[in-house]
């Protein structure tokens, strides 16, 4: 028995971008829990020229199976847009600072981090679009990569069906942990 959702609220006005997101996973097998996650973010994004942008990011994450009780991280960024003359093509990169604090059973500890992200988007057709976002997120004890790759397709105005695999690897988790987690998700995104 697995549950999933995923919501994501965006909100554009004048020069500004706001996005929320919350991702949740719970799984069992036979009574037995194997898997529980959350994860949360928010940011605020300032398109400062036509290909220049700040962001600043705050983010959460409680998973019950990572050995960490929470990981929870604030970043600021400069980013720029690329392949703008492109027409059914974009690349958003950038690159920032920020502060992560982890908490486990055995260990708490704080650090500075760098963020490096970027967003690729291609519009393969009126109806088909191919994504991949990549993150790192380099501390001095453990650093995140996260990876998401996937399709989505318009089935309706607005109904998209959406294939993706996600991948997230810690270089330092508690021991008997694994350092690498992937999901594979089909969905149905709503949109209004």
């Amino acid at each position: 028995e697995t549950v999933n959702y995923s919501l994501v609220f965006d909100w554009i006005r004048n020069n500004w971008e706001y996005q929320a997101s919350s991702e949740g996973l719970r799984a069992s097998q036979d009574s037995d829990l194997t898997a529980q996650r959350l994860y949360h973010y928010a940011r605020a994004r300032q398109n400062l020229s036509e290909d220049s942008y700040w962001v600043s990011r705050i983010a959460y994450e409680d998973d019950r199976f990572s050995g960490y009780d929470y990981q929870a991280d604030a970043t600021v960024s400069y980013g720029r847009s690329l392949l703008q003359s492109i027409d059914n093509m974009s690349l958003d990169a950038d690159i920032g600072v920020g502060y992560r604090k982890s908490l486990s059973d055995e260990d708490e500890f704080n650090e500075a981090i760098i963020r490096l992200a970027g967003e690729y988007e291609w519009n393969v057709s009126d109806t088909a679009t191919f994504f991949q976002d990549l993150s790192i997120e380099a501390g001095e004890e453990t650093s995140i990569f996260r990876s998401a790759t996937g399709a989505e397709s318009q089935v309706l105005d607005s109904v998209v069906l959406r294939v993706s695999l996600e991948v997230k690897h810690q270089t330092e988790v508690p021991v008997d942990r694994k350092k690498t987690d992937t999901s594979t998700i089909i969905s149905l995104v709503w949109t209004f």
